[in-house]
């Protein structure tokens, strides 16, 4: 590492969801900075490729209570009382269907991760958080700006993430914590392809009668996300962002990532409801398979940028 890049004091930076992906990536920018990263990781596995100098793996299950405790007591216990710079609550899963077919079960499961995992986070790392004036950076998506079909449960999660990382901002401004939220487009990773192939699966468990109304919808939508999955930015460039979020004296309140994301986020601020579908549904259509694509009287399918899915930690 290059000594020009450690801080002059080494601090502690909290990353969620850092087996692999934008999480991963984020760790390693960090480290890289010269802060000690305890990374949030599911598996032995994922803590022993991810464990380096300034690196240090912990066992994380964010919707765990005692998980949650354990990384709040390791930050308090710090052998060497270095302060809490930021906690980044990366963690987050996509699993997407359209709302008629997604079982109730799995809506709670997206908003146990996607949402209150990430409030338990901050709840507990509130006292060193306060302690050190430090940032909360909440990673949303385009998800939560613009909810595209079949993404109901995860663009609901991520909506009501935004608002809370709103409310929080302004509660806790006075005290000199900040509160940032990032919104990343399509970023190549490797939790994507499982997000698809979740999707797959939901999709092929559909009635005959919902398989009428949606097959064409999903199927276009899955071959839209891919295409743009493609095209993506790399999670390392998406990292620097959350790690310039992260650490920055006056952080903005959001930060918008990938050309995509940036385009529908301004988008959605400035034209109605009924044009954004317009300019949506022209984005999807030529994903439709020949022959099948939507008359007016169909369903009403919108773009799918390819919600941005990480690893739940």
């Amino acid at each position: 590492m290059n000594p020009s890049n450690r801080t002059d004091r080494q601090e502690l930076i909290v990353v969620t969801g850092a087996s692999t992906g934008m999480g991963a990536a984020t760790a390693k920018e960090l480290a890289r900075k010269g802060f000690h990263v305890l990374a949030g990781v599911r598996r032995e596995a994922d803590a022993d490729a991810l464990r380096a100098e300034d690196i240090e793996p912990l066992i994380l299950d964010i919707t765990v209570d005692s998980d949650v405790a354990a990384v709040a007591d390791r930050v308090a216990r710090d052998p060497l009382r270095r302060p809490l710079r930021a906690l980044i609550n990366n963690a987050g899963i996509a699993i997407n269907a359209p709302t008629e077919t997604l079982p109730l079960a799995q809506w709670r499961q997206q908003f146990e991760v996607n949402l209150f995992g990430h409030i338990a986070m901050t709840q507990t790392l509130m006292p060193a958080l306060l302690g050190s004036r430090a940032t909360v950076v909440n990673i949303s998506s385009v998800g939560g700006k613009v909810a595209m079909s079949t993404y109901g449960a995860y663009a609901g999660a991520k909506f009501a993430l935004e608002a809370v990382s709103d409310s929080l901002r302004r509660e806790v401004a006075e005290f000199g914590v900040k509160v940032v939220v990032v919104e990343p487009g399509a970023v190549k990773t490797e939790i994507a392809e499982r997000g698809f192939a979740a999707a797959d699966r939901l999709n092929a468990s559909m009635t005959p009668a919902q398989l009428q109304r949606y097959g064409d919808l999903t199927a276009a939508i899955s071959a839209q996300a891919r295409s743009h999955m493609k095209r993506g930015i790399a999670a390392e460039h998406a990292a620097k962002v959350i790690a310039k979020a992260a650490t920055a004296s006056r952080p903005r309140t959001r930060y918008a990532i990938g050309r995509d994301a940036a385009i529908l986020v301004r988008l959605a601020r400035v034209i109605s409801d009924r044009l954004l579908d317009h300019i949506l549904r022209l984005g999807l259509r030529p994903h439709y398979v020949k022959n099948s694509r939507p008359s007016a009287r169909r369903s009403d399918p919108s773009i799918s940028i390819g919600a941005v899915s990480r690893d739940q930690s």
